[in-house]
Parts: structure tokens; C-alpha cells; sequence
């Protein structure tokens, strides 16, 4: 499978995905020392870190290889012996009652269809364990989806599927509790986040839309962001910059002990 992510375009053009979400540990993991966390997805590493820095034992698992060989430059074993990282698929997760949390930021809604993610993550879970997440809900990024199948229509190309999975607040307690996890705290809220710089949008394509723009040729894929980008800029640009229109959902549920 085709690896489309690049670890140091994501930090220097994407780096409020992971900076807007610290509150997602203090307030909601809320990890203590010695416990055992996977941060499931956790893409370059910075918030796996942070866990890490409390005291915490953290594994760190993501299915790009180029996360993790970023993760691992970023934050060596020798500096934080208690944190690795390792390349896994969500899907196919082997751990057994080996954790007191798992944690996910802004990496779930890739990992369609989450009927297949729960189940593994409640197996990874000791009893009373807990699992704590932020993904993109019902909504996030709707402006930048029309756009580009407003594209693709205009410029009569094939449709894109887009790649994510964006849930109601009820689909994903839903999903929790077929998995046999009790959702015990659930909130959906808009967050506005900028994207920097006058190809603010531009970047988030290339940087988030890799694998989604992937089956068009070079022309075609630079035509569609193009028309994609002038269709956006009256919706989405400020004046200034560019502000999307995410939509969060984060949650705390709870194997049974």
C-alpha cells in the first residue's frame, strides 16, 4: 500500500491538528505515571511525547511508515526510554488486556470502517480500562469536500470517493457499544482551524489528500485544486487567511471491569 504521507510536511504545514488537541490529555486521558497507553494513530509522535513526559509506558502505533520513521528521529529511546513506536494497522492490532488506556488524535475518521477498530481496541484494553478520543464528526471539513466534487464535476472528471469516516455523535456511541465499550462521555463542537499562508488550502490537499486525489494523473489532480481552491476562497478565506471548517468529536468510554 501506497505510503502518501510526508512526516516533515506535516509539522512545518499541520501542526494545529496535534496543538490544538493538549487539552484532550490533561482534561479527558488525564494519564498518570506507570500506566500503559497506546496512542493509536499517533503520527509523528508529538502527543505520544507528551503522554510519555508524564511517566507514562506509551507504544505508539500508526500504519505510515513515514510517521513513524519521523516519531523515532524526533523523539529517540535514548531520550524517552518509556515511548516506541511501531507500524501497525489499526485493523489488525494483536494487544491482549495489555493497556489502562488507548488514546487517539485526528486518526481515527482514517480507519474506515470502525466496526473493525473497536473490537481491537476494547481487546487491547485491561478491564476498566479507558479509551479517549478526538476524530473528525458528522460535518468536519464539508466545505473542502464540495469543493472538490464540484471540481471533478466541473472539469468532468471521474467522482472521488473521499477517504474518511465522519460520524454523529449517536453512529459512534453506537460503534463504542457494539464493541462492547460503555461510552460514558461524548461532545461534537465546530472548531475553525486556520491553515496557514496564502496556499493554506492548497497545502491541506496535498498534505490530507494524498491518497484521495491519488487515481488522477498530474494534470488533472493539479486542475482539480485549482477549480477546488477558487471555490473554496469566498467560503473559506477570511481576508487574511484561510479558516476550515472542522467539526470535532471526542470521547471517553470504558471497557467494563
Amino acid at each position: 500500500m501506497t505510503d502518501h504521507w510526508n512526516a516533515e510536511h506535516y509539522r512545518e504545514r499541520h501542526a494545529f491538528v496535534f496543538g490544538a488537541s493538549s487539552d484532550l490529555i490533561t482534561e479527558w486521558l488525564r494519564p498518570e505515571r506507570g500506566e500503559r497507553v497506546l496512542d493509536l494513530g499517533c503520527g509523528t509522535g508529538e502527543l505520544s511525547a507528551r503522554v510519555a513526559e508524564g511517566g507514562a509506558e506509551v507504544v505508539g502505533v500508526d500504519a505510515s511508515p513515514g510517521m513513524i520513521e519521523g516519531a523515532r528521529e524526533a523523539f529517540a529511546e535514548r531520550y524517552f526510554p518509556n515511548l516506541r513506536f511501531e507500524v501497525g494497522d489499526a485493523h489488525a492490532l494483536t494487544f491482549a488486556s495489555e493497556f489502562d488506556a488507548v488514546f487517539s488524535n485526528a486518526a481515527l475518521h482514517w480507519m474506515a470502517p470502525l466496526s473493525g477498530v473497536f473490537p481491537r481496541v476494547a481487546a487491547a484494553l485491561r478491564p476498566g480500562g479507558r479509551f479517549v478520543l478526538e476524530m473528525g464528526g458528522a460535518g468536519n471539513v464539508q466545505t473542502t469536500l464540495d469543493a472538490v466534487e464540484h471540481a471533478t464535476q466541473t472539469l468532468g472528471l471521474p467522482e472521488l470517493p473521499h477517504p474518511w469516516t465522519f460520524p454523529s455523535a449517536g453512529e459512534l456511541c453506537t460503534g463504542l457499544e457494539a464493541a462492547g465499550l460503555r461510552a460514558e462521555r461524548v461532545h461534537w463542537f465546530e472548531r475553525p482551524s486556520l491553515l496557514p499562508g496564502e496556499d493554506g488550502f492548497r497545502a491541506w490537499l496535498s498534505g490530507f489528500g494524498g491518497a484521495w486525489l491519488a487515481p488522477l494523473g498530474e494534470e488533472d489532480r493539479a486542475a482539480v485544486i485549482r477549480e477546488a481552491e477558487a471555490y473554496a476562497r469566498p467560503r473559506l478565506w477570511n481576508g487574511g487567511a484561510w479558516v476550515s471548517d472542522y467539526c470535532r468529536l471526542r470521547a471517553l468510554a470504558v471497557r467494563p471491569g
